[in-house]
């Protein structure tokens, strides 16, 4: 694994703005940047991160299964007491997943194991610029003379999610939902319903404000049409706490995320992930902040709330002392603890791996860099390619 210069294409906006990619600028700050690359061997991609991907992906389903039957647990994950059942019934029912992000911590051949920071399993994005846009790029300079013959991507997103989306949705219509003023997300969620429609699907989105309940407590649009089956990029731990949580119980519609995923998008599955295997190469130590085996862990540790999400929250402290903090709305749920990994440094940037799991496969990878430690969400989108043996 290597960081290596590449220079932007001339025309790359023009064609990022042709592909529909909308947001590679944020609020007037970069977000895609291709004047770099991070080259992997195929052996680093094989061994270290999709044989692992797959094999966390697993570990995080037997979990679950285990989960669902102990309150315990899923008091311990602060998901509230009335929406035990739901969480319990979608999973019994065997209700599908679409897709989900491991991220990981790997600095390539020789510096270790991956390991497995979090699991955005509910709501995670930098979807479509992973399975379309670096994509792109990475055809257009090998096409030019940019990348060495023979050189690859790894990168089946695309294909799975239409393949997943034939597999799951059962009448063959779907509703998905974002806050459509919310850029990125509107830009994820229109790229999931292109998928869709790939795979033969109806759909219509609906921004979030459109849902509402009907006299029988079921899920319906403005026009009181029913919403059978709902994409939703809306964490469940705000669905279960909002004015609508106590209609989940009931409804008929089912949901992309599944309720059972409120499971994994929590970081308290470190803890417990620790706990069942507590040898794994790829997975931390990690407590919860209320455990005194924390103590375990030293002066170096990463505090992490519950449902932080893109950094929010999130103290890393070594030898004592803080090494960064990010601020944010998070913490009353309860942190864990785990220990500390930092991110691998190239050029003076941290670079995170995104593993993406499309129903329960380990599809492609995605790169996201900060100057400092904590990936937030001022964290640039880096494209990779594989470099021919």
């Amino acid at each position: 694994m290597r960081r290596i210069a590449v220079g932007e294409r001339p025309d790359w906006r023009e064609r990022a703005r042709a592909s529909g990619f909308t947001f590679h600028t944020i609020g007037g700050a970069p977000y895609w940047d291709e004047s770099h690359a991070y080259a992997f061997t195929l052996e680093e991609i094989e061994r270290d991160i999709e044989g692992p991907s797959a094999e966390l992906h697993a570990l995080c389903l037997a979990f679950v299964a285990r989960a669902v039957e102990d309150e315990r647990i899923l008091a311990s994950l602060a998901i509230p007491e009335a929406a035990w059942d739901v969480v319990r019934d979608s999973w019994r029912r065997g209700d599908p997943s679409l897709y989900g992000r491991l991220d990981l911590a790997y600095g390539g051949d020789g510096t270790g194991p991956a390991k497995l920071l979090e699991y955005n399993a509910d709501t995670p994005t930098a979807l479509y610029e992973t399975a379309v846009f670096q994509w792109l790029w990475f055809e257009n300079l090998l096409k030019a003379g940019r990348l060495p013959t023979g050189s690859d991507q790894f990168n089946t997103v695309h294909e799975r999610l239409i393949a997943q989306f034939r597999e799951i949705v059962g009448d063959g219509a779907l509703a998905l939902t974002a806050y459509a003023d919310a850029t990125e997300d509107r830009g994820t969620v229109a790229y999931l319903e292109d998928c869709a429609r790939q795979a033969g699907l109806s759909t219509r989105f609906l921004d979030l404000s459109d849902i509402g309940l009907s006299a029988d407590g079921g899920f319906v649009d403005r026009l009181g049409a029913p919403i059978a089956t709902l994409f939703k990029l809306y964490p469940w731990e705000w669905a279960f706490r909002d004015s609508f949580g106590a209609a989940l119980a009931g409804t008929r519609t089912r949901f992309l995320e599944p309720p059972w995923k409120a499971i994994l998008s929590n970081k308290g599955l470190l803890a417990h992930l620790f706990a069942l295997e507590p040898g794994h190469p790829n997975l931390l130590p990690a407590y919860f902040e209320s455990d005194p085996r924390k103590a375990r862990l030293g002066t170096s540790f990463v505090k992490k709330p519950l449902f932080s999400r893109e950094g929010a929250n999130v103290l890393m402290v070594r030898d004592g002392a803080v090494l960064a903090q990010d601020h944010g709305p998070y913490g009353a749920e309860g942190y864990v603890r785990q220990a500390l990994a930092v991110l691998p440094e190239f050029d003076g940037r941290h670079a995170l791996v995104g593993s993406w799991i499309v129903g329960a496969e380990s599809v492609g990878i995605c790169l996201r860099e900060e100057a400092g430690p904590i990936t937030t969400d001022a964290a640039l989108f880096v494209p990779h390619v594989i470099e021919p043996g």
